[in-house]
């Protein structure tokens, strides 16, 4: 497939040139069996539900038989709340459930892409610039889609902050508002035309997987023509790299005080025994010398003992 672009044009709809838009979003051959099957569980999920009908448990009265079983002719009935009668309960009637259908996140993603490749293919995806208008104003927002080109129903998707615009497009009645990293195949697809906002376009988060527009056009283009500027991504990465070594240099140095401080708890559980083996050595031999003295005085009060009794006789 040929290289998508798509028109550009000012907040006021003067045509300033043309956008080139990345190929993996809106230049992929469309899929429209993933599409059908994303638009048709998109309109199931939006079913309310809740449609409810009575069986004949839950209408009043019928407690009683009407008539005894034989003997009159008649049919043999045991309620008046039979299906069979008026005013009777509903057999297998709807009852309240959800009918969502799950769709993976990649089928869903698939289904977007496929959806604004086709409407890129046809030339109903245009750009506009930033819009600088100071004051809310539907009138504008109406001649502007008109400038451009984008009669009948269109999908406005509009950045985050854009409040001023929002106010201005909401209440026209074949306009619908959509926010970058937030569409959908269904949208997309109801659209005859998908108007992007510069800043829908410009820089965007990862997660929203939307195209990148820088905002000063490449000299080196041709004239008209606005190229992905690739010295962002550069810088991006740059600062990546310089806040993982960062964080890696702090993993290392918190690892090297942990270790320390590790080692000084060995160090002191290793010297406390050893002192309290000097200790329990140093009240040793003071007993042993309390010991002696004590049977020193022993001998002496012996000697002095026999001594006095010697001169008794």
């Amino acid at each position: 497939m040929a290289e998508p672009s798509a028109p550009f044009y000012d907040s006021a709809g003067a045509a300033k040139g043309a956008v080139r838009l990345q190929a993996d979003l809106f230049g992929i051959e469309p899929n429209r069996a993933v599409m059908h099957q994303v638009v048709v569980a998109h309109l199931a999920g939006r079913r309310s539900g809740s449609a409810k009908v009575k069986s004949r448990s839950e209408v009043r009265g019928g407690g009683r038989k009407p008539w005894r079983q034989k003997g009159l002719g008649r049919s043999r009935h045991g309620s008046i709340r039979s299906p069979l009668w008026v005013g009777g309960g509903t057999a297998h009637g709807p009852d309240p459930r959800s009918y969502e259908q799950r769709t993976p996140k990649k089928m869903r993603l698939l289904a977007l892409r496929s959806a604004l490749s086709c409407r890129a293919a046809e030339g109903a995806v245009k750009v506009v610039e930033d819009f600088d208008w100071e004051a809310p104003r539907t009138r504008r927002a109406a001649q502007l889609l008109s400038a451009i080109g984008a009669d009948g129903k269109a999908l406005v998707v509009l950045a985050g902050g854009q409040d001023t615009a929002e106010l201005s497009f909401r209440n026209l009645p074949q306009v619908i508002l959509g926010r970058a990293g937030h569409l959908n195949a269904y949208d997309v697809l109801w659209s005859d035309t998908v108007v992007f906002s510069g800043s829908a376009l410009a820089f965007p988060d990862p997660a929203d997987s939307l195209p990148h527009l820088p905002a000063d056009p490449d000299p080196a283009a041709p004239a008209g023509e606005v190229l992905v500027d690739e010295d962002v991504y550069e810088e991006a990465a740059a600062t990546v790299a310089e806040e993982e070594e960062t964080a890696a240099a702090a993993d290392v140095g918190e690892a090297e005080e942990v270790a320390e401080a590790a080692a000084e708890v060995v160090a002191d559980s290793v010297e406390a025994p050893e002192s309290g083996d000097d200790g329990k050595d140093a009240d040793a031999d003071e007993g042993e010398d309390v010991a002696d003295d004590d049977e020193g005085e022993d001998r002496a009060a012996g000697s002095a003992g026999r001594g006095a009794a010697g001169e008794g006789q």
